[in-house]
C-alpha cells in the first residue's frame, strides 16, 4: 500500500485525540494523485472527505488490513508500525509548524529513502511539504 499521514516538525499526529490540523488543499493533493486507485481511510479520517463524491474511497476500520498492494491509506489515528511489511511508499504531509502532540509517527525514516520533495501553500498553511519516501534497498 501507499500510505500517506500528516505530520508535525516533531512527527505529531494526533493530540488529546484530535488530529493536529487539516488542510483542504492537502485533501485536493490526495485526491488528484491517486492515479485511479483506492483511497482506504477509516471512519475517523472520512470525515474530512465527507465532501468528496466518487466510488475509490473506502472506509472500514481496519482499513490497513484491507488494502491492497495498488491502493493508499490515510492515516491518522493508527500505529502504523504493525503494517510496515504492506507498506511501499510513504506520502508525508508536513505542516511546518510545530503542535502538541501524543501520538506519533511510528515508522523509522532511516530505512527509507526520500525521492521527492515538493512544497506549496496551503489554504489553512502558509506553507505544506510534501515528501515521498520509498524503501532502501
Amino acid at each position: 500500500m501507499h500510505l500517506i499521514t500528516c505530520l508535525d516538525d516533531n512527527n505529531g499526529m494526533m493530540f488529546n485525540k484530535r488530529r493536529q490540523s487539516q488542510d483542504c488543499l492537502v485533501r485536493e493533493d490526495i485526491l488528484n494523485n491517486l492515479q485511479g486507485s483506492k483511497l482506504w481511510m477509516n471512519s475517523y479520517s472520512a470525515v474530512q472527505f465527507k465532501e468528496t463524491s466518487g466510488d475509490f474511497i473506502f472506509i472500514d476500520e481496519n482499513f490497513m488490513f484491507m488494502a491492497s498492494e495498488h491502493d493508499y491509506c490515510f492515516a491518522e489515528n493508527v500505529s502504523l508500525t504493525p503494517y510496515l511489511n504492506e507498506i511501499n511508499s510513504l506520502i508525508l504531509y508536513y505542516w511546518n509548524k510545530k503542535y502538541p502532540a501524543d501520538r506519533y509517527f511510528d515508522i523509522d525514516l532511516s530505512d527509507w529513502e526520500l525521492r521527492n520533495t515538493t512544497e506549496f501553500a496551503g489554504n489553512s498553511h502558509e506553507k505544506i511539504t510534501k515528501k515521498i519516501y520509498l524503501p532502501k534497498k
